[in-house]
Parts: structure tokens; C-alpha cells; sequence
């Protein structure tokens, strides 16, 4: 006897076989989370997705799946304003891209309200979770997420659950001029050869030398230390303000208020300014400074 509920079904094909899809609705802590059919034509892409690359070969073989099975899985979409399209993509670009090849009018969607940090935040993970980003679209992510969201190092690190020598070894690759990160995204230029050639003048001229001489990392790692280096540090990986220069702040801000003082500058130039109060009598005393005028 046939399974009644279609185990095993796509949601296309339940839909065919008994019906149009009811909504369901969601009721979390602290929002209703709405799943339902959406059409295609109102769904646009994220300008922040971090991948940036879908192969043919990969979409064929997915929209075939489509075509069979119907989408397993729903996409996950935000509404947004002021758009040609009345919801955006956060992850599941790949399906939606793959159901349009497949002919589909309509996709099955989750839709959560979420700002611009979090919708980045989800499909990064998504993304890293599924291994479907190159190195290039990996580090991009990650320098996106310290440059638009304020993150530091450490929360990237946290976020993803890599290390951060794992991230800052990443970072590097965004340093490298746009036609050696080309050829890392191609797969021309392995990830651990880009890295290595990161800090050197040339790193173009170093990436041919790789290529074409087919070198393995030690040998680039030689050739890397007799070349010259770059003589400054790339903007991606470097603070504005050093050390020095932070403690000196903290001392001067300290000494105005008479409380502990930390600040920390994050990618950009932005950052913040932490102070301690040691009693609520000392709060006020800090709140009195801070706002007379």
C-alpha cells in the first residue's frame, strides 16, 4: 500500500498529489517563523552571500534532483524593503538557483526577521558548514564579518569554530592582488601556496613561478624567503592605532575619570571603549563626568 503522508516525498510532490501546501507557522521565543511557498520571482539573491561561484556541473546534477524529488529543504528568507523583490536570500542559494533551472514556479521557504549582521552571520555558517565556499570566498567571509559587523578576531573564531591562527592565516589571502586571488579561486593556486607568497613583494610573479614549476610548499616557502618582502603590512590584517599608542589612550582616559579603562580597535577604524566601576556610588561618580557639560 502506498505510504499515505509520501515518506520519502519532495514537497513539490506533495503538493501535486494532495493539494496546495498550507503555511505553517512557527512560534519560537521570540518571533513567529512562517514556512511556506514562495514564488520564485520574489526571491532575490544576497549581495553578502559568500559564495560567489556556482558551477554548472553542480546545478545540473541538483535540478535533476529537484526535478524527480522536489526540494527537501526549504530556503531560508527575510523580508526586505525597498527592493526589486520582496524577499532576500540568507542561505539556500544554490537550491533556489537550482529550481529555477528546474522549471519550478514556486520554492518552499522559511521567513525570519533578521537584520544585516545576522542574515551575514547565518549564511557564513552555512556556507562553512556545507564546505561549498573556495578559500577566497571563505576569507572574504570572514574579513566581511570583522569590517561590516565589528567582529574581532576572536568572535570570528568563536562564530565559525575554527582557531584564530586558523582565521588569521585565512585573512591573509585577502591581502593578495586580485589576479593571484583569481587563481586560488580557480583551484589554478592551492590555499597553503597563496598564504606562503602573501608577504612577499611579488606575490603575482611568485604565483606564475609556483604554476608553472609545479613547486610544493617547502620549495615556495624558499623561494618566498629569498624574494623580497612586502614592506608594509596589508590593510586586512593590520590595526591602525598600535599598542603603544592603545595604552597610551587607556592611561589618558584612566586618569580623566579615575576608572580602569580598555580599548580595543577593531578592521576599519572602529572599535569601542570599555570602563569599569567598582561600586554603584562610582557608577554615578562616572555617569556625573560623562555628562556634565
Amino acid at each position: 500500500m502506498a505510504n499515505k503522508f509520501g515518506l520519502g516525498r519532495g514537497l513539490s510532490d506533495l503538493a501535486a498529489s494532495r493539494g496546495a501546501i498550507p503555511d505553517i507557522s512557527l512560534l519560537t521565543p521570540t518571533e513567529r517563523v512562517v514556512v511556506k511557498q514562495i514564488p520564485l520571482a520574489q526571491i532575490g539573491a544576497n549581495p553578502d552571500q559568500p559564495r560567489k561561484t556556482f558551477t554548472e556541473s553542480e546545478l545540473s546534477d541538483l535540478a535533476a534532483s529537484i526535478r524527480e524529488k522536489g526540494v527537501l529543504q526549504p530556503i531560508l528568507l527575510r523580508s526586505v524593503q525597498n527592493r526589486e523583490y520582496t524577499y532576500e536570500i540568507v542561505a539556500g542559494e544554490r537550491r533556489f538557483r537550482a529550481s529555477k533551472l528546474a522549471g519550478l514556479n514556486e520554492i518552499p521557504a522559511l521567513i525570519k526577521t533578521m537584520d544585516d549582521n545576522n542574515a551575514m552571520e547565518i549564511a557564513l555558517i552555512e556556507n562553512v558548514q556545507r564546505e561549498n565556499l573556495n578559500p577566497i570566498e571563505e576569507a572574504n567571509a570572514y574579513k566581511n564579518l570583522m569590517e561590516c559587523c565589528d567582529y574581532e578576531l576572536p568572535d570570528v573564531a568563536r562564530l565559525i569554530g575554527k582557531s584564530e591562527s586558523y582565521i588569521r592565516n585565512m585573512l591573509r589571502l585577502t591581502s593578495l592582488p586580485d589576479s593571484v586571488q583569481n587563481l586560488v579561486g580557480q583551484g589554478e593556486l592551492s590555499a597553503s601556496h597563496a598564504r606562503t607568497i602573501a608577504v612577499a613583494e611579488n606575490p603575482e610573479e611568485l604565483a606564475h613561478k609556483i604554476i608553472a614549476g609545479k613547486l610544493s610548499v617547502a620549495e615556495t616557502d624558499k623561494l618566498v624567503k629569498s624574494a623580497p618582502r612586502a614592506k608594509t603590512t596589508r590593510k586586512s590584517v593590520q590595526k591602525t592605532i598600535d599598542s603603544t599608542t592603545i595604552r597610551e589612550i587607556e592611561t589618558r582616559i584612566k586618569n580623566a575619570l579615575g576608572a580602569d579603562v580598555h580599548v580595543s580597535e577593531r578592521r576599519g577604524g572602529a572599535g569601542q571603549i570599555t570602563i569599569s566601576f567598582k561600586s554603584r556610588p562610582h557608577l554615578y561618580e562616572l555617569v556625573e563626568k560623562l555628562s556634565y557639560k
